[in-house]
C-alpha cells in the first residue's frame, strides 16, 4: 500500500501480523486514536465454519432480526444464531466478548471472535486512497503527571481539529508511550544509542507522537517551519503549533523528530519503540533458559477510559511494587491502552496469584 501511496490505518504495530488474524482479533494499532480498530475498515469476509460450510459476508447485507438473532442458510440446513444480550464497554479497544448491539451486521459477529466461530480466509478492506504526510516525535518527560496533562491537551486539540478540518490544527493519529523501566532496558541494551537517541536518565516517561500534516508537506517545508517556529513571526502551521506546545511543556530541547520523507529517521524512532517488547521478551527467554524452565511471559493488554489512566498507572506502581516485581509498562496512551509486562527474576514472579494485580 505504501508503494502505491495508499494507507490502511488499523494495521497493528507488530509487523508479523496477518490480515485474517487482525480481523479475528479486531486488532487495534497505534492509529486507533484517530481511525478506530479493525472492525470499521472491514467491508467483506469469507469465513470457513467448523462444519466446513463457507460464508461470504458483505457489510450491510445481513442484519440481526429485531428480536436479536440471525438466520443463516448453510449447505444442507439453516441455523438460528442468537446474539449476546450484553453491551460492550465504551472504550476504543474491546476484547471482552463477541460484539453485540441491536440490529448489528453479521460481519461484526465474526470480527473479533478470536477464531471461535470460524476462520477468515479472505477479506475486503477499506483503505485511504492518499497516504498522509507523517511526522514522528519522540518526546521525553521527567514527570508522569506533566506528561499526562500534555497528552490530555493534545487529545483535546486533535478532537477539535478533525471535525473542523482546520488545515492549521494539530491532527494527531497516535500517541504511544514508554515508562521509565521500558526506557531503562533499551538504554541497557544500547537500542537508543544505536538509533541516534540519547534518552536522559531523568526521563520518567516518553511519548512517540504521530502527527498527520497537510498533503504535500515535504521535508524541506517541515524543516523550514521548524527553523522559523521560534521566530518573531512564525508561520501558523500544525507543525509550528505542535512545536509551541512542546516549548510550553518545557521539553522541546530534548525532542527528536522525523519529518515527512525522512524514512530513515522514522525507522530509527520506530525501532526504539519496538525495542522495548523485544528487550522484555529477550529477558524472559534468558530467565527461562538460565534460571527456571517453568518461567513464561506474564503480560497484559488493558484499556480504561483515558480520564482513568493516571489512576490505573498509580495502581500498577503500588501493586507491582508491593509484590517486588520488575515491570515495564508501555502502550497506546492516547487510548488509555497499556501493556504491563513482568520481567521475571525467578519462577515465583510468573505465578498469577503473585504477579497479578
Amino acid at each position: 500500500l505504501a508503494r502505491s501511496g495508499k494507507y490502511y490505518p488499523p494495521a497493528p504495530t507488530f509487523d508479523g501480523a496477518f490480515a485474517g488474524g487482525t480481523i479475528a482479533t479486531n486488532a487495534a494499532g497505534a492509529a486507533t486514536f484517530k481511525y478506530g480498530s479493525t472492525r470499521k475498515w472491514v467491508e467483506a469476509v469469507t469465513v470457513v465454519l467448523p462444519s466446513g460450510d463457507v460464508l461470504d459476508i458483505e457489510r450491510g447485507a445481513t442484519h440481526a432480526h429485531d428480536d436479536g438473532h440471525f438466520d443463516l442458510q448453510l449447505t444442507n440446513r439453516s441455523i438460528r444464531v442468537e446474539i449476546p444480550r450484553y453491551r460492550p464497554p465504551d472504550v476504543p479497544k474491546v476484547s471482552a466478548g463477541y460484539w453485540a448491539e441491536p440490529g448489528m451486521g453479521l460481519i461484526d459477529l465474526f470480527i473479533g471472535s478470536e477464531g471461535t466461530l470460524g476462520i477468515v480466509t479472505a477479506a475486503t478492506l477499506r483503505v485511504l486512497p492518499v497516504r498522509p504526510a507523517f511526522c514522528l516525535a519522540f518526546v521525553p518527560f521527567p514527570d508522569r503527571s506533566r506528561c499526562l496533562q500534555f497528552v490530555a491537551r493534545l487529545r483535546d486539540i486533535a478532537h477539535q481539529t478533525r471535525p473542523e478540518r482546520d488545515p492549521r490544527g494539530i491532527d494527531v493519529s497516535a500517541i504511544e508511550h514508554m515508562d521509565a523501566r521500558s526506557l531503562a532496558i533499551i538504554r541497557e541494551d544500547g537500542v537508543d544509542r544505536a538509533n541516534g537517541l540519547d534518552v536522559p536518565d531523568r526521563t520518567s516517561i516518553a511519548l512517540l507522537v504521530t502527527l498527520e500534516l497537510p498533503a504535500g508537506t515535504t521535508a524541506e517545508r517541515a524543516y523550514d517551519q521548524l527553523g522559523r517556529a521560534r521566530s518573531l513571526e512564525p508561520p501558523d502551521t500544525p507543525l509550528v503549533r505542535f512545536t509551541t506546545m512542546l516549548a510550553e511543556a518545557g521539553v522541546l530541547d530534548e525532542v527528536h523528530m522525523a519529518v515527512p520523507g525522512d524514512h530513515a529517521r522514522a525507522a530509527q524512532l520506530l525501532a526504539v519503540r519496538e525495542g522495548v517488547p523485544a528487550a522484555v521478551n529477550a529477558r524472559v527467554g534468558r530467565a527461562k533458559q538460565e534460571r527456571d524452565a517453568r518461567i513464561e511471559k506474564t503480560a497484559a493488554d488493558m484499556i480504561v477510559p483515558f480520564p482513568m489512566l493516571e489512576r490505573l498507572l498509580s495502581q500498577y506502581d503500588d501493586e507491582f511494587g508491593k509484590r517486588g516485581l520488575d515491570v515495564a509498562v508501555w502502550g497506546h496512551i492516547s487510548d488509555g491502552n497499556v501493556h504491563p509486562n513482568v520481567i521475571p527474576r525467578r519462577y515465583e514472579d510468573d505465578v498469577s496469584g503473585k504477579a497479578g494485580v
